[in-house]
């Protein structure tokens, strides 16, 4: 099963190189003009989420999305939708004695697995993502996952570019091993996470 995702987010990914700056944008600012209109169904998730925590779990707070919260987060997508394109940029140019030219560009890496979660860096920057969250944020995670598929499927652009895996440590572990699938890994959480996934991947990790 992870690896028929894995397999439909690399091909999604390659739709990616055919949208324009004016395109990604819009996807954005869409997303984030949704995630207010309907932050009432996202917060209804996130109730769900945390009435199986501690409060006294240090982990709570951060899970706890409020309006103001989700706010920033839209805010913050504006932002990124805001910023200059990072594709073909040209880096640098330099011309061998035999004449041949070579350039070095700005591209994307291709699929991203990320764990867990800048849906918009990686769209931004051309790069379909695999988001692996944990149980504890499980119900939150799909429903916003929900509203950026519906958001890419009105523009036409296959969902399967923000692929959510499922939440146990089996999909972890395909997911480092995606040789072939996945091109990066970017592990964000504790040090032991970080730790682990830097010890276990088989694709590289930044």
């Amino acid at each position: 099963m992870i690896n028929e995702l894995l397999q439909h987010t690399l091909a999604a990914s390659r739709q990616l190189v055919t949208l324009d700056d004016a395109t990604i944008n819009r996807i954005l600012i869409d997303t984030a003009s949704a995630l207010l209109t309907r932050q009432a169904e996202v917060l209804a998730a996130n109730v769900e989420d945390l009435s199986r925590m501690d409060p006294a779990n240090p982990k709570y707070d951060r899970l706890k999305l409020t309006e103001e919260r989700l706010a920033g987060i839209a805010g913050d997508m504006k932002n990124i939708a805001s910023l200059p394109s990072p594709l073909g940029k040209l880096l640098s140019e330099t011309t061998r004695p035999n004449g041949m030219v070579i350039r070095k560009m700005t591209v994307p890496f291709g699929v991203i697995g990320v764990i867990y979660d800048v849906f918009s860096l990686c769209f931004k920057s051309g790069n379909a993502c695999v988001l692996k969250g944990g149980s504890d944020a499980d119900s939150s995670n799909r429903a916003l996952v929900a509203i950026i598929h519906d958001v890419l499927t009105r523009q036409g652009v296959d969902p399967a570019v923000c692929t959510l895996l499922p939440p146990d440590r089996e999909a972890t572990t395909e997911l480092l091993n995606a040789v072939g699938l996945v091109d990066l890994i970017i592990p964000r959480g504790s040090s032991s996470l970080i730790n682990y996934v830097r010890d276990h991947a088989r694709v590289p990790v930044i």
